[in-house]
């Protein structure tokens, strides 16, 4: 269950649940299939899947959420297809072109029609709660689906005001510092070998992988007036990123000795206890990870004040 990707939230004036009393509310959005007649559903799972009802883990003040999501797929081009053969057999029939109205209730009337045939596609999307330092962390791969568990945990407290994390030094700003000046790169920072450099006017995109990126052709893109949007780099003995420029973290490699201690820990053959010490393990990586982001782009930046 070792998060891929985190997008990160703070929280503000948050009230935190009892365990107990968060069991007991997430148990009413508990997750249900997709009716025939729905197109999505969302709900609280639990985290280990069909081998517990327990939808809350909690280590040291850490959370584990888990929300499934359930979608029925019906291709676009398939209604198109449906809605076009339709209306050419209707406007030969009365001898006229339906309007834009008509046409809509006819693509609506397909859908529904069509809908209960569709295969259902389902997703699990993990969330990380530090209550301790009122952080979140969703383990999705677009901000979008990220903002979808926050509006079902919204709706299952009554209530969440979370901002996306913000520092005082833009991340755009600071991996490109990093970049074109060794010498500003904070100690512990360990630069990788992947960068998306965009271009102040719209010049397209240039991505490097498996390069230097200290190297003549990297800097004299950046001296150019390329900006980072996308750097890869971690911290020794915690994890890989892919940052990008709205800070959420992509792509997470953990460390190889916690994955061995992870994997080498005593929990009798218990998919619980093993989901709990994985878990374990990568929320204090994660916290302590955060935190130094944080330092090495200038602190938290306070949500109300204006961007630099």
């Amino acid at each position: 269950m070792w998060f891929k990707h985190c997008h990160l939230y703070r929280c503000h004036d948050t009230e935190v649940l009892s365990v107990e009393d968060l069991e007991t509310a997430l148990a009413e959005f508990a997750f249900r299939p997709v009716s025939p007649r729905e197109a999505r559903r969302v709900g609280w799972s639990a985290p280990a899947g069909r081998r517990s009802e327990q939808r809350v883990h909690e280590i040291q003040g850490h959370r584990l959420l888990s929300m499934l999501r359930q979608e029925r797929l019906l291709p676009a081009a398939v209604v198109n297809d449906e809605v076009n053969e339709r209306s050419e057999a209707r406007e030969q029939a009365e001898g006229q072109p339906l309007s834009r109205r008509e046409r809509q209730l006819l693509k609506e009337q397909v859908m529904e029609e069509l809908l209960p045939q569709a295969f259902t596609r389902t997703q699990r999307v993990e969330l990380w709660w530090d209550t301790r330092k009122q952080l979140i962390g969703i383990n999705a791969s677009s901000r979008k689906r990220a903002e979808e568990v926050l509006d079902l945990l919204r709706q299952t407290l009554g209530s969440l005001k979370v901002t996306p994390l913000a520092t005082k030094t833009p991340p755009s700003r600071g991996m490109t510092q990093w970049l074109s000046d060794p010498a500003s790169r904070p100690v512990s920072l360990l630069l990788g070998d992947q960068v998306e450099l965009r271009a102040a006017e719209d010049d397209g995109v240039l991505r490097a992988r498996q390069v230097d990126l200290d190297s003549e052709e990297i800097q004299s893109l950046l001296e150019n007036g390329r900006q980072a949007s996308q750097l890869s780099l971690g911290s020794e003995g915690q994890l890989r990123v892919m940052l990008h420029d709205d800070l959420a973290l992509k792509s997470l490699q953990f460390d190889d000795a916690l994955l061995d201690e992870a994997s080498q820990s005593d929990d009798g053959d218990d998919p619980i206890v093993s989901l709990e010490t994985d878990f374990a393990l990568m929320s204090q990586t994660l916290a302590t990870f955060v935190t130094q982001l944080i330092e090495w782009l200038g602190g938290e930046a306070d949500p109300a004040a204006p961007t630099p």
